[in-house]
């Protein structure tokens, strides 16, 4: 890419950004009349909405009676209000027309359908400007070339015929118009890549993209571990991705659809393949000597992949994203700090005794579950993400993300919450004719990364693994981690007997009395081989 194209389309983007950063650092010095106004505004708009009339949003005057009057809604409950608005109905959660309705992980389900709108996607811009224009603040190098943003894989279709689309065909488009152009000018890899389906070929292709990049800039993907594998891959593809940059075309892309395989096609560059020949392909920094920063997640689960990743590139920044999902915006990387997105959303803030605060009202140390009201529809909606207060931006909170509920796992973004494995092991077990005694899901970690195991007492065949890791991938973001390769293939680690009570001693020794021990089906903690080896057969 032209260094010239990449600098103006990132100076046209940050200029575009400048008054939202302009609005949320006014709004970091005022937080208690910003989340005022947001309510205000949503309810007014609202209003005459199905969901609006059936909750009086036209008599609301206060937080208070907006409390007392609107429940906290799950997605259960919100659940058939989307499907009328899948079926084409209008005005159900929100006054203004739904344009796509996106896919994430769900609870009972594998997945949820969160509405999204002009108004949302302006609330994610309000977020998405103020970090840019702070991190090109920090570092001003990065304007002067490309970046790479991973790109989500393309929805499959659905069975379901529905009103409104499924997902978009870009990543892209959540910034919509002008920006959404601009940021597709400096991408480093094409955003068809999402289309192709094959997994090597994929990586591949992405690896040829960044490899022709030597001016590559900025780093932004979802979970270290999809950069780190990455780079495990790069050696065994290294002489043929040299051979392609030096011709410019790509014989594995052959059998692609055309406007697929012009992600892979580019001008011949032999002097690139010949300096990447001289500096071999060990040191990440000798590849992209421009690199200066990675942006990841890096709290929680991903502490430890991240650090792994700084490992790897000591003299580049990894940045720790903020609380950010497909629902909305929690917290942005702003000022070294990741301060609540005061301006985008309505928060609420549940501690651990289930009282609720809001964002002026937060305090340093302790941690919260988060209530978010957005423009899109959803009100008093749960993330079930828990946050810990770890100073201020002005006299806004910044959050530290410590991670899902009790009831959910997430090493990787795969998002697995207990509720939907309780399903999924129902399920597979039924399709193998098993009934355990005892079956638990928890995540183990050895040489060869991160993958899940069933612990299961009773006698089963091996098929019931590939049958419950079927189940498990109606849930995309599960799907999306396995088809990359940051889980590996699903086990079975059988129990003789016993397996109950091990469990029931195991709770018992970490301090909860007997009559609090309920059975669960999924655990986030990685050392049950151990406890079980005992009665293994």
């Amino acid at each position: 890419m032209p260094m010239n194209i990449a600098a103006c389309a990132n100076a046209a983007w940050l200029a575009s950004s400048l008054p939202a950063w302009t609005r949320f650092r006014r709004a970091l010095q005022e937080p208690e009349k910003t989340q005022h106004d947001i309510l205000r505004q949503l309810l007014a708009r609202n209003a005459d909405s199905a969901f609006g009339r059936a909750h009086g949003f036209s008599g609301i005057r206060t937080y208070e009676e907006f409390r007392a009057q609107v429940p906290v809604t799950d997605y259960d409950t919100l659940a058939p209000w989307v499907t009328r608005i899948a079926r084409g109905e209008g005005a159900v959660l929100t006054d203004e027309p739904v344009t796509r309705l996106l896919p994430t992980s769900g609870t009972t389900s594998g997945r949820k359908l969160i509405p999204f709108t002009v108004a949302l996607q302006r609330e994610f811009n309000a977020a998405i400007g103020p970090w840019m224009v702070d991190l090109f603040q920090q570092h001003p190098t990065l304007a002067l070339g490309p970046a790479y943003w991973s790109i989500s894989p393309a929805v499959q279709p659905s069975r379901e015929k529905w009103a409104v689309p499924i997902g978009f065909d870009d990543d892209s488009a959540y910034l919509g118009g002008l920006r959404q152009r601009l940021v597709e000018a400096v991408l480093a890899v094409g955003p068809t890549v999402r289309l192709i389906q094959d997994l090597e070929c994929a990586r591949y292709i992405t690896l040829l993209s960044l490899l022709r990049q030597r001016g590559l800039r900025l780093i932004s993907v979802w979970h270290p571990s999809f950069l780190t594998r990455l780079l495990d891959v790069l050696p065994a593809h290294w002489d043929e991705l040299l051979r392609d940059i030096e011709c410019g075309d790509c014989p594995r892309a052959a059998a692609l659809p055309a406007h697929v395989r012009r992600v892979a096609s580019a001008a011949p560059q032999p002097g690139r393949a010949a300096h990447l020949r001289r500096v071999g392909r060990d040191d990440p920094h000798q590849l992209w000597p421009a690199l200066r920063v990675i942006s990841c997640w890096a709290d929680a689960q991903a502490a430890l992949p991240a650090r792994d990743l700084q490992n790897r590139l000591p003299r580049v920044v990894v940045q720790a994203k903020g609380l950010l999902a497909t629902e909305a915006f929690v917290s942005i990387p702003f000022r070294h700090l990741h301060p609540v997105a005061i301006g985008s959303h309505f928060y609420e803030f549940m501690d651990e005794r289930g009282a609720v605060r809001l964002a002026h009202e937060l305090e340093r140390g302790i941690s919260y579950r988060v209530l978010v009201t957005t423009g899109g529809g959803l009100w008093r909606y749960p993330l079930g993400d828990r946050v810990e207060v770890d100073g201020f931006v002005g006299r806004t909170p910044s959050l530290r993300f410590l991670g899902r509920g009790e009831s959910v796992s997430d090493l990787c973004g795969e998002k697995l919450e207990e509720a939907f494995v309780t399903r999924a092991i129902e399920t597979a077990c039924a399709a193998c004719r098993f009934a355990p005694r005892f079956a638990l899901l928890a995540p183990e970690n050895d040489r060869g990364g991160w993958r899940y195991t069933l612990f299961i007492e009773g006698a089963s065949g091996e098929a019931l693994a590939a049958r419950l890791d079927a189940a498990l991938r109606a849930n995309p973001h599960y799907a999306h981690c396995r088809d990359l390769g940051q889980l590996g293939p699903l086990q079975l680690f059988h129990i003789r007997a016993d397996a109950h009570e091990i469990f029931l001693t195991t709770a018992v020794a970490s301090g909860r009395r007997l009559g609090e021990v309920k059975p669960q089906s999924l655990s986030v903690h990685t050392d049950w081989r151990r406890r079980f080896e005992s009665v293994a057969p």
